[in-house]
Order: structure tokens, then C-alpha cells, then sequence
């Protein structure tokens, strides 16, 4: 099956990194995937539905899709979006971003912090019961 582009931009199945996007572009891509409507996009970023309209089209043209919802496929398929569900405030969620190769949010920290410290009592109570 052949992909047909009108737009420029990489195409869905080119090799090495992704188009640069800016976070705008990324929380367009996350409430279209979300299903959200360009209205309410806009609302959450602080803009207005016209520039998020803008947004989206030049979404579009760098990913190489048709529409918004063939951007969020290629997105996903590139790995920009995963997909799934993102974990936070717990060791989950500290994993996702350490497996990201990004820095965890304080979130994230804390609740490895409070995982850690359960983990530690948890060893040490077994080790007590034990000996």
C-alpha cells in the first residue's frame, strides 16, 4: 500500500528523527487525539480556536498528513505520541519519563520517593521476620 502526500514534510515510514515540534503543536496533536474539538483546544492553551485551526494545518504539512487526524496516526506511528495513557505522580510514572529520556516531574519524584521508602520498610520488615 502507497502513501499519497500532497504536502511536504517526511514521510510516515522515513528513517532517523521526527520533525521538530513545539509544545503548542504537541498539546494540539494530545487533544486531537483526545478527540477534542479545535474550540477546546484553544481554551486549554490560552488561545484562539483560528490560531489552533493554524496550528493544526501546520501540523499537517510537517508530519506529512492529509488532515489532523492523519497527523495524530504518523504521530504515533513516529513515536511523538505513544498512545497510551500517561502515569503520574507514582513509580510508574518516574519510569515513564526515565524510559523517555526525560527529567521526571516533581510529581513523578515524589511518588518514587514515597515507592522507595515503601519498598525500603517493606525489605526491612521481611528481613526482621526472617532473622
Amino acid at each position: 500500500m502507497s502513501v499519497v502526500r500532497n504536502s511536504p514534510g517526511p514521510a510516515p515510514s522515513s528513517a532517523g528523527p521526527g520533525p521538530s515540534l513545539t509544545p503548542n503543536e504537541i498539546a494540539v496533536l494530545s487533544g486531537a487525539a483526545e478527540g477534542a474539538t479545535y474550540a477546546v483546544i484553544a481554551h486549554r492553551l490560552g488561545l484562539r480556536e483560528k490560531s489552533v485551526n493554524s496550528l493544526a494545518h501546520r501540523l499537517a504539512r510537517k508530519l506529512g498528513a492529509q488532515n489532523i487526524t492523519h497527523a495524530v496516526l504518523l504521530a504515533c506511528r513516529a513515536g511523538i505520541l505513544d498512545g497510551r495513557p500517561r502515569r503520574h505522580g507514582d513509580h510508574a510514572g518516574y519510569a515513564a519519563h526515565v524510559a523517555r529520556g526525560e527529567e521526571p516531574c516533581e510529581a513523578c519524584w515524589a511518588g518514587e520517593r514515597a515507592y522507595r521508602t515503601e519498598r525500603r520498610r517493606a525489605r526491612k520488615e521481611a528481613k526482621n521476620r526472617a532473622g
